[in-house]
């Protein structure tokens, strides 16, 4: 201990001392500190770049920095001047007391510029989506993207999640896909012309527009209910009459 002790006394201004461990190569620790390898044989004159021993205490350029907190359900934030952690929580829309319980041992009133710390997601409550499946955002996703992608209206996506703002979507934002709407049955009508039925629409007053009898009408739909017209649905209507009839 006492010629480490030593060893890290004579690491120069603007290094810190660090212990070989198993694994550890100088490229690698380079990397890992942000530094070159011939930076690292710089300062330690002699080092054999080589036969690096466990436990043997070298210097390495640069700062101590401190181990970057967990952050798995958030993201990293390098402070900058002017920041503090009130005005973190507001840009973000976290309440500062996540972002403190997100930072174990943080200092709310020192932080220091160029600080790393961690900014927790707040998991917005999942729209309901009876209809339809949950979708998690990607990176490069766009609502317009999506609704080709699973050809759904742009405008039925969001109504489907209220409050959603499609020009600021987040990576791991989960939003509801409403299911596309069925294609409405067509019924074969291959010498007639197709009408979609209307509110006030009755298999009569259709068959007085169109000139052709109800039993015709009923003839050329097997399926229809004459009793039950539904707004929207389509009908063939047997062409009986010319075009400007209608």
């Amino acid at each position: 201990m006492k010629g480490n002790y030593q060893i890290e006394q004579k690491c120069p201004t603007g290094s810190f001392a660090y212990t070989i461990k198993s694994g550890d190569t100088l490229f690698q620790l380079a990397r890992r500190f942000n530094t070159t390898v011939e930076g690292i044989m710089a300062i330690n004159p002699g080092i054999d770049p080589n036969n690096l021993q466990i436990g043997q205490v070298i210097c390495i350029p640069g700062e101590v920095t401190a181990p970057l907190p967990p952050c798995p359900n958030g993201f990293y934030y390098t402070i900058k001047s002017g920041d503090t952690l009130y005005n973190l929580s507001q840009k973000f829309n976290v309440p500062l007391q996540e972002i403190i319980n997100a930072n174990p041992g943080i200092d709310p009133n020192n932080l220091q510029i160029g600080q790393v710390i961690c900014i927790p997601r707040v998991t917005a409550p999942l729209p309901p989506c009876a209809n339809g499946f949950y979708y998690t955002i990607k990176a490069g996703d766009t609502l317009y993207n999506l609704s080709q992608k699973f050809n759904v209206p742009l405008q039925e996506i969001i109504n489907a999640n209220p409050g959603i703002d499609p020009n600021r979507l987040q990576i791991g934002q989960v939003i509801c896909i409403p299911q596309p709407k069925p294609v409405p049955y067509l019924p074969p009508c291959p010498e007639g012309v197709y009408y979609v039925v209307k509110a006030g629409d009755t298999l009569f007053s259709i068959g007085q527009k169109f000139n052709v009898s109800v039993q015709e009408i009923i003839n050329a739909n097997p399926s229809i209910d004459p009793n039950r017209l539904q707004i929207g649905q389509i009908l063939c209507i047997p062409r009986k009459c010319v075009v400007f009839c209608f």
